[in-house]
């Protein structure tokens, strides 16, 4: 199925979680938090400003982001979970 977000609204599909920590424990999938970074999947084509202009996103398709744990809303599509959110819930692009 295509999905094309519309406005400032971005589709990312969140990254797995670490399967153990530092120390080596493995993390049971009932402890695990869910992770806050992502891939952007799909942008759309952003907010019009007063005079009817586009302003850009930030952000475009493969960038990885973080985003803040409560963020977006969960989608399923194709089988897959994704998170729709406003570009302004993005914190930061990872490089």
């Amino acid at each position: 199925m295509a999905f094309t977000p519309l406005h400032d609204r971005v589709l990312v599909r969140r990254l797995e979680g670490e399967e153990k920590t530092a120390g080596g424990l493995i993390i049971p999938d009932s402890a695990k938090e869910k992770p806050a970074e992502g891939i952007v999947v799909s942008v759309g084509a952003g907010l019009r400003d007063d005079d009817g202009e586009r302003i850009a996103p930030d952000v475009k398709e493969g960038d990885k982001i973080l985003f803040g744990k409560w963020s977006g809303t969960e989608i399923t599509l194709d089988g897959d979970e994704m998170l729709i959110m406003k570009e302004s819930d993005i914190m930061g692009i990872i490089a």
